[in-house]
């Protein structure tokens, strides 16, 4: 089924860094789409902190405000549906969805943000983001000075250890099995008072995601309020590869502040683009890359009419 609507920029993704581009290009009179799956990786966490005017508030919450908001320009659409292959075309991009659905735009901007990939350990996955942590900034003021965790090793275990310090002196890390840390980060975490415990960890018990112990194979358990962790991340779809997007080390979109891919034509914003993964940051990365997107058809225009003009 083919959209005979040919829009300026196509959004996929429309959680927060995709609603805010989509308000900045209604307020710039341009005809746009949003589309959006609805499975935001922040789904599961209770409160969203650090933004200001909603600190404190669902994520769920926020993201409906925005969507109403942005539903008041006119020139704005949403459809709720899969985006699952795109092509570039003479003019722009034709993208189709799960639905069977295909629509054209001239402008493509990717706000379809990550996919968490929860550890094979019981009790993590209903704990994550609401007493196992990602971001001190996010969670920490909440948890501070109280017995806390870290569930990590190496490089990743020395790192979030020596962050989270700064919130609580009563701090643990657990590296899950034996340590890899080097001498002199072992060093560090002596000179710093955070006790190593090395035990495997069988389980995280909890109530409703609310962390009560950590059961360790031997049958002992240790009682933070809430632990620190990393986990691996996916990208929700495969679009960027496909159109050949550069990619970081780090497996994310390699984008300009601007949200400028090396695919002319393609940008992508917010946490597909950075490791940060906070409102604020998502909300000014959609804004930006769209204020340049708009900037690109305006100055597209102006040589189409000047080109005209000229004939």
């Amino acid at each position: 089924m083919a959209n005979e609507q040919a829009y300026d920029v196509l959004i996929i993704g429309g959680s927060n860094a995709g609603l805010s581009a989509a308000m900045l290009l209604g307020r710039s009179l341009r005809r746009v789409l949003v589309i959006d799956a609805g499975k935001p990786c922040n789904q599961q966490t209770p409160h969203s902190h650090g933004f200001l005017t909603r600190d404190g508030e669902t994520p769920a919450a926020i993201s409906a405000i925005a969507r109403e908001q942005v539903s008041h320009y006119p020139t704005v659409e949403f459809w709720a549906d899969t985006a699952i292959s795109a092509t570039q075309v003479r003019n722009g991009f034709t993208v189709t969805t799960a639905g069977g659905a295909s629509v054209s735009a001239r402008k493509l901007l990717l706000t379809t943000g990550i996919a968490d990939i929860m550890p094979d350990l019981t009790g993590f996955a209903e704990c994550w983001g609401i007493s196992v942590l990602h971001c001190p900034y996010c969670h920490g003021y909440e948890v501070h000075s109280q017995p806390l965790g870290v569930l990590a090793n190496g490089e990743t275990g020395y790192e979030l250890a020596t962050l989270i310090q700064h919130w609580t002196g009563k701090l643990t890390l657990y590296t899950n099995g034996s340590s890899t840390l080097t001498e002199a980060q072992r060093q560090t975490m002596e000179q710093l008072h955070i006790p190593i415990v090395e035990t495997p960890v069988a389980a995280l018990e909890h109530n409703a995601g609310q962390l009560t112990a950590l059961r360790f194979t031997d049958g002992t358990r240790a009682h933070p309020t809430a632990i620190f962790a990393r986990v691996p991340f996916q990208h929700h779809t495969d679009i960027a590869s496909q159109l050949g997007c550069a990619m970081t080390k780090n497996n994310l979109i390699q984008a300009t502040e601007f949200g400028e891919t090396n695919v002319p034509g393609l940008f992508a914003a917010g946490d597909t683009t950075n490791p940060f993964r906070q409102v604020g940051i998502a909300i000014a990365n959609g804004s930006k890359a769209a204020a340049w997107i708009n900037r690109e058809l305006i100055t597209e225009d102006l040589q189409q009419r000047l080109q005209l003009a000229v004939r």
